[in-house]
């Protein structure tokens, strides 16, 4: 077997392996068991905290305080607002959400119910939905919320930004209103678990995030190297197939 075809054999293995693992890496039914954990609501407490000013991206933003705020939960769904299909946010120069979480507790983490639910993002909002009645009825809508997450800390945001469905996070922050007046955009925070529809997201000041679990680590590692791989032997192999020489 000659260089040239080693190198577009483990190309086109890589290839496929990260096609598999990507597609299982964020599949919440093969998820980590945790029916064994009951994990409690949120809590809120009245705040001292006063409102401030935020400048990102040369863009300043008023932050105003509700509550101080914990939630603590498995990630069902995730959405970046820096997506590529994302333009809404930009639209508002809205640069201080960068990212939203899709989180329950509760019985919807100890039944397993979501395991048997379909769970995805648009910019704003959280959708779910469940194949028949027997898991409708086993799932709590108050035991699920969206969350905006705010932050202009490089480190906290890497960490938001590394959370894949199936992961047990926990943050620690302010429920807050923001607003950006200079184009007059307004968001304001849900305090309540029960609401649902347009204003019912949680819009949290992130001050301390942390991934208590991640759920299919070793299909992410996977994932990682096979990419790795496939970029490079790609490279490698566009570059022989362009500079050997042609049989004349």
């Amino acid at each position: 077997m000659s260089f040239l075809t080693l190198i577009k054999r483990i190309a086109q293995i890589s290839f496929m392996v990260m096609i598999v693992s990507y597609i299982t890496k964020d599949t919440l039914s093969s998820s980590i068991d945790h029916s064994d954990l009951f994990i409690d609501p949120p809590k809120q407490y009245k705040t001292d905290k006063q409102s401030f000013d935020l400048e990102v991206n040369h863009e300043h933003y008023r932050i105003t305080p509700k509550y101080d705020y914990t939630i603590e939960g498995i990630v069902v769904s995730t959405h970046h607002s820096d997506a590529f299909l994302d333009m809404a946010h930009d639209e508002w120069q809205d640069y201080l959400n960068i990212a939203d979480l899709c989180v329950i507790w509760g019985e919807n983490v100890k039944n397993s119910v979501y395991k048997d639910m379909d769970f995805n993002n648009g910019n704003w909002t959280c959708y779910y939905s469940w194949p028949n009645s027997e898991v409708r009825q086993r799932f709590h809508e108050d035991q699920l919320s969206n969350n905006h997450l705010l932050t202009n800390d490089a480190s906290i945001k890497q960490t938001i930004m590394d959370v894949e469905p199936g992961d047990h996070i926990r943050i620690e922050g302010i429920l807050a209103d923001y607003t950006n007046p200079a184009n007059g955009f307004n968001r304001k925070t849900s305090i309540a678990r029960t609401d649902r529809g347009q204003g019912a997201c949680e819009t949290i000041f992130v001050e301390k995030f942390d991934i208590a679990q991640e759920m299919n680590s070793f299909q992410r590692v996977v994932f990682d190297i096979s990419k790795f791989l496939f970029i490079v032997s790609g490279i490698f192999f566009l570059f022989l197939s362009f500079t050997s020489k042609q049989p004349e």
